[in-house]
């Protein structure tokens, strides 16, 4: 959710989020061996907590001290462990090879740092390891997602930072009933994709 402080400790602040995994998630994931995941931009760890409780061990980033004190809180309500780490996502650097799954819903922080961002998190995966990518659709503008277009995301912005070496198996607009428990359908576009490569065959 975010990639830097300020702003997102006051948004945790002011409301509750839902502490519901995004159903997308859910879907592509629970047929997955258990393994380790990252989650970049955890907020309060509504899918962190959902991988931790069906096997995952998860490790949450994000730069808001709020959203990570509030996704221990609730971490520790369901009887799940997260490793959390407070870093800004531009400059926190994900162990290479380190991870089965990546996850990065919903961080909309403009094409070139979201393609620097998407490369670190394909970097940290295994071979065979997955990314699982989610975010606010430009058609969306107004309803869901930031205020700036040029933050939202199309299947085009979407394949045009996609990592080289990663195997796209799912890249998407999708529609989702969104959280907050408006009725107004929520476009998103959805990657997923595997690591075919391995980190040693990357570095070649």
């Amino acid at each position: 959710m975010s990639g830097r402080r300020g702003p997102w400790d006051r948004r945790f602040s002011e409301r509750v989020w839902s502490a519901e995994p995004d159903p997308l998630l859910v879907e592509l994931t629970k047929e997955l061996a258990h393994g380790t995941a990252i989650d970049l931009g955890c907020g309060p760890g509504r899918n962190a907590i959902w991988l931790a409780s069906h096997g995952f061990e998860v490790t949450g980033v994000d730069s808001s001290t709020v959203g990570l004190k509030q996704a221990a809180e609730r971490a520790a309500a369901a009887g799940v462990r997260l490793s959390l780490v407070v870093a800004d996502l531009l400059e926190y650097q994900v162990a290479r090879g380190a991870f089965d799954l990546a996850v990065v819903a919903n961080l909309h922080p403009g094409s070139k740092a979201l393609g620097q961002i998407l490369a670190g998190a394909a970097e940290g995966l295994r071979l065979g390891g997955h990314l699982f990518v989610i975010g606010h659709h430009r058609d969306d503008l107004g309803k869901h997602g930031p205020p700036d277009p040029e933050l939202l995301y199309t299947e085009d912005l979407l394949r045009h930072v996609t990592p080289v070496g990663l195997q796209v198996e799912r890249l998407e607009r999708v529609e989702r009933i969104h959280s907050d428990g408006s009725e107004v359908p929520d476009s998103a576009v959805l990657l997923w994709a595997s690591q075919a490569q391995s980190p040693s065959q990357e570095s070649r």
